[in-house]
């Protein structure tokens, strides 16, 4: 799909009406039966917003210094950490307080994830064409990759041996040896891929957002297996907490589709307007938290009747989000 044509779809998909039964701005009764923080990253407006999961007010709005896009949790839980990507820093926050902790500098941090052995960090930069891998204590580089053409999401192998990332500017998906930073293959995908993760039972699954639909394809060479079709936009891709569903968004048509983990058939759709990016699941497993990216919202889905429950004001261009529960 052409850029054009889609930006055109995605503010088509911002003007739909919202699903019958949602409730527009602050919902009236609780939320979450769990108390907790939900961190927005807010990328146009250089903030991160703090939900409060019981009302879905927002407590707090922590500046960050230029464009913020994803985050995550330190191995050990006890941070946050926010990859503001033009402002290449890394923002440590205190996940119960929302307390900003330290600063690091860091290249160009738009996607990052911790290997599943917690002792590396890979860091993808859009913008720089580059893949960074890091020791996940002090953050030292330990490897660095020139990859064409724009790296964006990341998964890895659970060995913690290979890293994967799509790389969105030339359809394809690259993996890389983590122990040497050695690129062990390229290979094609669908069109502009983001999301990607490694399912044990099917290998690598791949949200073409320039597409309707998820590639399943090798760990081992990259070759593609088959295409599960979701709807317009496929952009990324959450295993739920359980294990048994991947939820993809679809930002083109404005719906999150349920993937059958085992079998990965569609099993059913949610109607979520405003182009859904990224997601977080409560605690319980029961809703899903997702970002309306041109709207400015922070959608609440209840997962088991299918209902818009909350439509929550944030900043400009929320992307990435986390769901903490407080003790």
């Amino acid at each position: 799909m052409e850029r054009r044509a889609f930006l055109g779809a995605l503010a088509a998909s911002a003007a739909l009406p919202a699903a019958a039964g949602a409730r527009q701005g602050l919902p009236t009764g609780p939320l979450s039966e769990r108390p907790g923080r939900v961190f927005v990253l807010n990328s146009r407006d250089a903030t991160i917003s703090v939900l409060d999961s019981v009302t879905g007010a927002e407590r707090a709005r922590v500046p960050t210094l230029r464009e913020p896009h994803h985050l995550v949790y330190t191995p050990d839980r006890r941070e946050i950490i926010v990859g503001d990507s033009a402002g290449n820093e890394f923002q440590f926050l205190d996940p119960d307080t929302a307390a900003v902790t330290r600063r690091l500098r860091i290249s160009n941090p738009y996607h990052l994830l911790f290997s599943p052995d917690r002792t590396m960090l890979t860091v993808a930069s859009l913008r720089r064409d580059q893949i960074d891998i890091y020791s996940a204590g002090n953050f030292e580089l330990r490897h660095r990759l020139s990859v064409p053409d724009m790296p964006s999401h990341i998964a890895w192998s659970p060995d913690s041996r290979v890293t994967y990332v799509t790389l969105q500017g030339n359809n394809r998906v690259a993996a890389v040896e983590a122990a040497t930073g050695r690129l062990l293959w390229t290979q094609p995908t669908g069109k502009t891929p983001a999301g990607i993760v490694f399912s044990a039972r099917h290998g690598l699954i791949v949200a073409n957002m320039g597409e309707d639909n998820v590639t399943i394809q090798s760990p081992e060479d990259g070759r593609i297996l088959r295409a599960v079709r979701t709807a317009a936009g496929a952009h990324n891709i959450f295993p739920s907490p359980d294990g048994l569903f991947l939820y993809v968004t679809n930002r083109v048509a404005g719906t999150i589709t349920a993937l059958e983990a085992e079998t990965l058939a569609a099993v059913r759709s949610f109607r979520a307007p405003g182009a859904p990016d990224c997601l977080d699941f409560s605690p319980d497993g029961r809703q899903a938290w997702f970002t309306q990216r041109v709207a400015n919202r922070v959608g609440v889905l209840d997962l088991e009747t299918g209902a818009l429950i909350a439509n929550l004001p944030v900043g400009r261009s929320p992307h990435g989000i986390l769901f903490h529960a407080l003790a």
